[in-house]
């Protein structure tokens, strides 16, 4: 381990130092400042003879006369299943005045690759007791399933709603082993009263005991920022392919990640990309969200929630728009759903799961599950279309079948996607709504419903009260 004191230039987080050898690429480094401080970095371009390295606890008080030594070695996180219950900041020290970590095992914060020959595909199937999202968004273990926010939308509540009710009922119901559920939350760049909200509710729920938090704050270093969910998704990696968890990742939120891209990229004197992001922000981001998975042989899996908020509710800005190519889907957070008191405002229309269709059905959850979702989906999106012409010629001009789905509109916000952020509803429960929902209309409109379930199913009694009301 070599010291030297050859800093030439010091430039927003980044340091610049002169070297006479060869330095590798991500090497940790350690920054000694001549009142004692010892602050860490990493090398993040190493040239013959200068390194630049930046500086995760940002570069104040630090000057030319400061010791740099190169520790040889990558950063690597302490893995152990007694992580599970802790909070850590967003380097992986310990802030909930615990012991210190006696770890298993160090990692590689950067991960390895899943071999894709390796990789089992998602089908089974998570149940996070939202029916907004377990009934027409499914999520299934080993899936990356973002949602795409705004700013001042309540998607905190979401994340925290989902990180304390998210179960996997089939392993649940057959009683197998090896089927503990963990959460890990990794938090980034939010603010201390956002802190303070999460870990309120995540004692006052009992959540934090299957849980590792890891914690961000806005005002610590930007740099910190791109350590934070390599940390989180190693110590899930752990969790899930060592010890056979089950495991969801919350990362919140990937716009502040990305915004630490960006000022890294300008202090390196980058060329930009769109918007002045770098142009590398793509393979960036694929290199965390494709730590999700399922491996053959492994008990465990790795499921991704990351969220982001889009700058001015822009769902072609480069966050979301690279996020959406990379993830199978997203759940939209809408606007106008949250003015008119819906919770959690999910606009089931432009949301999407693309692995839905594997992990719903016979053995995952209820036969009738996609037959259900099809015909509220194609309801709800006739009824918004309804909408907009009742604004142009009235509701007294449409007729009887278009108010039944005009109606069907308005319920399925106020019944199926309202329920409120303490209320966990069982798929069947999920399923019952919608089914209660789906006999408001005439047997003749549920076109995309096999006519054994809707035999099974449909609720004669609630059709006629409908009728009843009408006349």
């Amino acid at each position: 381990m070599k010291e030297y004191q050859t800093i030439t230039e010091i430039s927003g987080p980044l340091v610049f130092a002169e070297v006479d050898e060869p330095v590798g690429y991500d090497e940790i480094v350690e920054i000694e400042t001549e009142d004692g401080r010892t602050l860490r970095g990493q090398v993040l371009e190493s040239s013959e003879g200068i390194v630049s390295i930046q500086v995760f606890e940002g570069t104040g008080g630090i000057d030319r006369n400061a010791s740099v030594r190169f520790l040889g070695e990558t950063m690597k996180m302490p893995v152990t299943e007694d992580l599970l219950g802790r909070v850590l900041d967003g380097s992986g020290n310990p802030i909930d005045g615990g012991p210190e970590i006696v770890p298993d095992e160090r990692r590689d914060i950067v991960g390895e690759a899943i071999n894709p020959y390796s990789r089992e595909y998602p089908e089974e199937f998570i149940q996070t007791g939202v029916s907004a999202i377990d009934g027409m968004n499914t999520l299934v273990r080993g899936q990356k399933l973002p949602i795409f926010s705004g700013s001042g939308l309540p998607h905190n509540e979401l994340a925290l709603q989902i990180a304390r009710q998210a179960t996997v009922p089939e392993e649940e119901e057959a009683g197998e082993e090896g089927s503990e559920f963990a959460v890990i939350f990794g938090a980034m760049g939010i603010t201390a009263e956002e802190a303070n909200e999460f870990m309120d509710d995540f004692e006052r729920t009992g959540a934090l005991e299957r849980s590792v938090v890891f914690m961000n704050l806005a005002d610590d270093p930007a740099v910190e920022r791109q350590v934070t969910p390599r940390l989180a998704l190693t110590t899930a990696e752990y969790l899930a392919f060592e010890q056979d968890y089950h495991v969801l990742v919350i990362l919140t939120d990937m716009t502040n990640y990305c915004e630490a891209l960006r000022e890294i990229g300008a202090a390196r004197e980058e060329v930009p990309g769109r918007r002045g992001y770098p142009g590398y922000m793509y393979t960036d981001l694929a290199q965390l969200y494709e730590r999700a998975g399922r491996i053959e042989g492994k008990e465990g899996s790795v499921t991704q929630i990351p969220i982001l908020t889009m700058p001015g509710d822009d769902d072609t800005h480069p966050i979301p728009d690279l996020t959406g190519y990379i993830t199978e889907g997203q759940i939209m957070m809408d606007r106008d759903l949250n003015s008119q008191g819906i919770e959690p405002p999910v606009n089931v229309l432009p949301s999407l799961s693309r692995l839905m269709d594997d992990g719903i059905g016979e053995g995952l959850t209820r036969e009738d599950h996609g037959d259900v979702s099809d015909q509220m989906y194609a309801a709800y999106a006739e009824g918004e279309d309804l909408r907009d012409l009742v604004n142009i010629v009235g509701r007294e001009a449409l007729s009887e079948r278009d108010n039944k789905f005009l109606d069907f509109a308005d319920r399925f916000e106020e019944e199926f996607v309202q329920q409120g952020y303490d209320t966990n509803r069982s798929i069947d429960e999920t399923l019952d709504i919608g089914w209660d929902l789906l006999s408001n209309l005439p047997k003749t409109e549920l076109n995309r419903i096999d006519e054994e379930l809707i035999e099974e199913h449909y609720r004669e009694e609630k059709s006629e009260a409908v009728e009843v009301e009408a006349e």
